[in-house]
C-alpha cells in the first residue's frame, strides 16, 4: 500500500519463509537478524510475524509448512500485489508459467504461488482493501 492508503499494484506486499521446523528457524533470525515475533494464530498452531524492533513494524513471517501452506516450497517467498489475483494467475499460465499454490482466499483478500518460465517462483497478492 502507498501512504495515501491505494494498492500500489507491482509492489512487494509480503515476504514469508514456510518452513518444516518454524520455531527453530524464527530463532535464528531472532539471533542473527536481531528481530522480535509475535504468534499468528492458525488453525490449533502458531505462525510467527517478524518484527523489526526499532520500529514495530511487522516484515515478514516464518510458517509451518502445514495447513494452508503445506505446498508452499521452503524459500523466501516474495508476495507481490496485483489487481486482481484470478486474472494475474490465468495470465500466468497463458505465458507458459504455473500454478503452484492457488487462487486462496486469505481474509478480505487472495494470494497464489507461481513459478515463471524459468523457474523462479514468487507470490501474487491482493489485499483487498
Amino acid at each position: 500500500m502507498c501512504n495515501d492508503g491505494k494498492l500500489q499494484v507491482g509492489a512487494v506486499g509480503w515476504r514469508d519463509l514456510t518452513v518444516e521446523n518454524a520455531e527453530e528457524v524464527r530463532d535464528f533470525y531472532k539471533r542473527v537478524i536481531g528481530w522480535q515475533s509475535s504468534d499468528v494464530e492458525m488453525d490449533g498452531y502458531s505462525d510467527f510475524s517478524m518484527i523489526v524492533p526499532e520500529s514495530g513494524q511487522a516484515i515478514a513471517g516464518v510458517c509451518h509448512a502445514r495447513g494452508p501452506n503445506k505446498d508452499i516450497p521452503p524459500q523466501w517467498l516474495l508476495y507481490f500485489i496485483v489487481e486482481d489475483v484470478d486474472q494475474s494467475a490465468r495470465t500466468c499460465e497463458s505465458l507458459g508459467g504455473k500454478i503452484l499454490v492457488g487462487p486462496k482466499r486469505m481474509g478480505e483478500g487472495a494470494f497464489c504461488v507461481i513459478e515463471d518460465p524459468a523457474g523462479a517462483v514468487c507470490a501474487l497478492y491482493n489485499p483487498g482493501n
